[in-house]
């Protein structure tokens, strides 16, 4: 399944990453001086990295530069699509634009992927956070420029921050939620003022928007589709394309930004190319004859049955698996609340019933995979069993007004008895049906105005067909109209911006440290109504905005770490999101002409930056 970056540090993390970093001691942006010019911020913890650093511990700075990556992206952010593009704008609602144009700009900071909440300038040289703690000023390198050798000055950031926060893609306008105010207070120096209550964690959000040239969209609408290269100032720009089949992104040979030190010793190739294609089988084809270099398996069954080609027989292809990063990853399925027969939770949960886990396990997945519990999985952030004495103390401030549910043991997903026809599942998932409100006659049950109960599963990919029709079976045999509606990418996109789909799969990642913005975006009321925002179950509750709220007000990662686990019960109640299945691994495969550093990143794993040809 395709991972959705939901985060900033997808963006920032790009600049590379690898080496191992345990959460550090607790120190909250309290701390941090005042009025001093600092070369770094963490929200929690000292920085690793001190004033005068040469790179990251995880950089290749002697790893040799030149040649073609072509890979197959995993992950995507904004308003990207891994299947095709017919827009080079990534930063706008409209459109489908071309994974990793991102590279092609830079942000205000770039983020340390060895450690889990730490920003360094790039094209900031310096962060100096005021007295009352509600704002930072940035001073600008006087080396950054655009690819037409402009400088990138503080009437471009005042332009990118205004234009994103009226006009830009909801994820970006989003990192902003917490910015008051931009103002330049010089031609290269840019206060940012923090709303009440939400800084100054919000820098690490507000940091990560990619500045953009004021005058190169002087005469440019910003909200168009375009085939016309967005001016930017990244280590790549836009080379060869054709829209829907593939892209190419050339490394700048005069990059303003290659010797310092949060750039030093990335971005090894001289050509980064994606070619997309319409599904997953054709790819894995064109992998196999060696048209693509790198890619992540997604289907249980190939990664189990079908690299036994001559390339790995050969040993000309490696496949292997990769841990995957110290962050919270939710792997789910949406029911989206906006139509009425799915808000309530006994029917979000009759229907989680029906999806058996264990038998799809042994019979698809080739037991590859494990049972996702958490909307936070794999991280210090997923609950388990009883309250902990630092949640209890979150949770107090909610008695009589969460359910005391929340208060016990944290709710597991059902466990099937493997056979794929667990009667006393489907018994509860009736009898939750009926105690909602539902009627069942001659087997089927009926909305409230004696329709149907229908409930259609959207999908993209021909490969999940094989896991979603024996649900849809199984949804079936309990009473429920279902079915799975096979759409092709474009309509995907666009159903899936306009909310237009009864239940939807989704993988989305979080950063290490999440924001009170970042967790808005996905989970908090007013993202609901937002088109194209990544609230896709439309979950609208005040106990939910009110964690969130909390979350942004954390002084220390112990604080933090109880009221995210604290929101994690909640969200598990209420299953606005039903999580389905994980890994703990990347699988992935690739021929055998790459180096690169090991042990591979905690908090990011860009291999397109990372690794390089061996000599």
């Amino acid at each position: 399944m395709t991972i959705l970056r939901m985060n900033r540090r997808h963006f920032l993390g790009l600049s590379g990453s690898a080496a191992v970093a345990a959460f550090l001691p607790p120190r909250a942006f309290a701390d941090i001086p005042t009025g001093k010019a600092l070369h770094g911020l963490s929200a929690f913890g000292d920085l690793k990295y001190g004033p005068d650093f040469p790179h990251f511990d995880y950089a290749s700075p002697e790893a040799p530069k030149g040649g073609t990556f072509n890979f197959a992206p995993s992950s995507w952010v904004w308003n990207q699509n891994t299947d095709t593009f017919n827009t080079l704008n990534t930063f706008t609602f409209k459109g489908d634009a071309p994974p990793r144009m991102e590279l092609t700009f830079d942000t205000l900071m770039a983020s340390a992927l060895d450690e889990p909440d730490s920003v360094y300038g790039l094209i900031a040289e310096s962060a100096t956070l005021s007295k009352d703690r509600r704002s930072c000023t940035f001073k600008l390198r006087k080396e950054a420029r655009f690819h037409d050798g402009s400088p990138i000055e503080a009437k471009d950031v005042l332009f990118t921050y205004a234009t994103i926060k009226q006009k830009g893609h909801p994820t970006l306008r989003q990192y902003l939620a917490g910015v008051e105010k931009v103002e330049a207070t010089g031609n290269r120096e840019v206060r940012m003022r923090f709303v009440e209550g939400r800084g100054p964690n919000a820098i690490l959000d507000a940091v990560a928007v990619p500045i953009l040239s004021e005058s190169w969209f002087k005469d440019r609408d910003f909200e168009a589709t375009t085939m016309e290269p967005v001016l930017g100032s990244g280590a790549y720009k836009v080379g060869n394309f054709a829209a829907g089949q593939f892209i190419e992104y050339e490394r700048v040979e005069d990059y303003w930004a290659k010797d310092l030190p949060v750039q030093k010793g990335f971005n090894h190739f001289d050509r980064i190319r994606i070619e997309f294609f319409r599904d997953r089988q054709p790819q894995f084809e064109a992998f196999k004859k060696g048209s693509i270099d790198y890619r992540e398996e997604t289907v249980s069954k190939n990664w189990a049955t079908a690299y036994d080609f001559p390339a790995i027989q050969q040993g000309k292809v490696i496949k292997r698996t990769f841990p995957k990063e110290k962050r919270p990853l939710m792997q789910a399925w949406a029911l989206n609340q906006r139509r009425e027969r799915f808000r309530d939770p006994r029917v979000r949960e009759a229907i989680a019933l029906c999806f058996d886990f264990e038998w799809t396990n042994e019979n698809l997945f080739y037991k590859v995979y494990a049972r996702s519990q958490s909307c936070f999985n794999g991280s210090d952030f997923q609950a388990s069993g009883m309250p902990t004495p630092d949640e209890l103390k979150v949770l107090e401030r909610y008695r009589g007004k969460l359910p005391d549910e929340v208060f016990s043991e944290a709710v597991l997903m059902p466990v099937s008895d493997g056979t794929g026809r667990d009667r006393a599942q489907f018994a509860q998932a009736i009898k939750l049906l009926e105690e909602a409100g539902f009627e069942r006659k001659n087997g089927q049950f009926h909305d409230r105005d004696g329709s149907k109960f229908a409930l259609e599963i959207l999908s993209n990919s021909e490969a999940f067909t094989r896991v979603y029709n024996p649900f849809v079976q199984k949804l079936r045999a309990i009473g429920i109209d279902a079915s799975l509606r096979l759409v092709d990418a474009s309509q995907y996109q666009v159903r899936m911006q306009d909310f237009q789909f009864d239940m939807v799969g989704m993988a989305l990642q979080f950063s290490p440290t999440p924001t009170q913005e970042s967790l808005a975006g996905m989970l908090g009321s007013e993202s609901a109504k937002v088109p194209g925002s990544y609230n896709l179950p439309g979950t609208e509750d005040p106990l939910i905005d009110a964690l969130i709220a909390d979350i942004g007000k954390v002084s220390t990662r112990e604080e933090l770490v109880a009221t995210m686990r604290v929101l994690d019960r909640y969200l598990r109640i209420r299953r606005d999101w039903i999580p389905n299945w994980t890994t703990a691994n990347h699988l992935a495969a690739y021929w055998d002409r790459f180096g690169f550093k090991e042990p591979k990143p905690d908090y990011g794993f860009p291999v397109e930056t990372l690794w390089w040809i061996k000599a």
